[in-house]
C-alpha cells in the first residue's frame, strides 16, 4: 500500500510511528525552578553524536496543564539527565508518562528513587542502570500540526556518565544484564535480550 500523509490511509491507526522502530526510550529527569524533580519517558530519542557525545529528544503536544513540563524545565536550567529504562522498571517508566501537574515529583509517583547527580542539579534515577547527565545545548523548533502547541527537538551535550558495575563484563556494557526498554508503534514496546556481532568489512 502507499499513503500520502495528510490523508486517509484507510488503517485503523496511524502506522508511521510502528515504521520507526524500535526507538530507544530517552526517560529524561530534570528539575523545575522551584525545585520539583520531573520524570518522563520519550521515544523520540537518541545519541546523535560521539566526540562530543551528544543526545536528542523530541516533544510534541502538551499537557492538560499546559507546556510539557520537561522542556520547560531544561530550557529554564539548562539542565537534565537520561536514565536507561530497562525491563525490570517498565511499570515504573510507564507510571512516569502520567499526565501530572508540574508539582508532582514523578520519583514518588512512580515509586523510584531520586539520586544526586555529580555535575548537574537534576536528579537521577537510581534504579537505572545507566544515567547520562546532560547539559542544554539547543532546542530546535519543527513544524507542528497543532499551531497551539510546541514541536521541538532539545539537545543535549553529555558531561557525565553513570554505569552499574554490575552490567559492565570485562570492561564493556552488557545489554543483556540490563535489558534496555524500545518503543515500537502503538502501545507496542520491545526488550533488547539478545546481542550478535559482525565485523566491518575492510
Amino acid at each position: 500500500m502507499f499513503y500520502e500523509i495528510n490523508t486517509p490511509h484507510g488503517l485503523p491507526n496511524d502506522p508511521f510511528k510502528a515504521c520507526v522502530a524500535p526507538r530507544p526510550i530517552g526517560w529524561i529527569s530534570s528539575l523545575g525552578i522551584d525545585g520539583t524533580p520531573n520524570l518522563a519517558p520519550y521515544s523520540f530519542f537518541n545519541a546523535i553524536s560521539g566526540a562530543p557525545p551528544m543526545v536528542m529528544y523530541a516533544s510534541n503536544g502538551s499537557h492538560a496543564h499546559g507546556p510539557k513540563d520537561t522542556v520547560t524545565n531544561i530550557e529554564a536550567t539548562g539542565e537534565f539527565v537520561v536514565n536507561v529504562a530497562t525491563w525490570d522498571l517498565r511499570e515504573q517508566m510507564n507510571a512516569s508518562s502520567a499526565d501530572l501537574p508540574p508539582e508532582t515529583d514523578e520519583f514518588i509517583h512512580a515509586g523510584l528513587t531520586a539520586a544526586p547527580s555529580r555535575l548537574v542539579k537534576a536528579p537521577r534515577v537510581d534504579e537505572s542502570p545507566i544515567n547520562l547527565e546532560c547539559v542544554h545545548h539547543q532546542t530546535i523548533e519543527l513544524p507542528s500540526d497543532d499551531p497551539n502547541t510546541r514541536n521541538v527537538m532539545v539537545i543535549g551535550r553529555v558531561v557525565g556518565v553513570h554505569i552499574h558495575d554490575n552490567v559492565l563484563v570485562d570492561g564493556r556494557i552488557d545489554v543483556t544484564l540490563y535489558r534496555p526498554l524500545a518503543r515500537l508503534g502503538y502501545m507496542d514496546y520491545a526488550v533488547v535480550d539478545k546481542v550478535f556481532t559482525m565485523t566491518r568489512p575492510t
